[in-house]
């Protein structure tokens, strides 16, 4: 496991996940799993469980995807060092 923290956010890269190439995000009492596109974009997981608790605050979740895409390549390396090229 590989974490980062920037802005109050904290991602983390498992080593047990798997692609796509992803971490998760921690703001608050918020966890958001955003994906690291190869085009070097990020988005939201689509997975049922992308957002926990599904009823989490949506400022939260956009602190997560908005550091993300400010630190895409740091995130990109973070998953590199876990898990392999994409």
């Amino acid at each position: 496991m590989g974490s980062l923290r920037f802005g109050g956010v904290l991602f983390v890269a498992y080593s047990n996940d798997h692609s796509p190439r992803h971490v998760h995000g921690f703001a608050s009492e918020t966890e958001a799993i955003v994906d690291l596109r190869l085009d070097g974009t990020v988005a939201l997981a689509k997975r049922n469980d992308a957002i926990r608790p599904a009823n989490a605050k949506r400022s939260d979740v956009k602190k997560i995807l908005n550091a993300a895409a400010l630190h895409f390549e740091e995130l990109a390396g973070l998953w590199e060092e876990t898990h392999g090229k994409a």
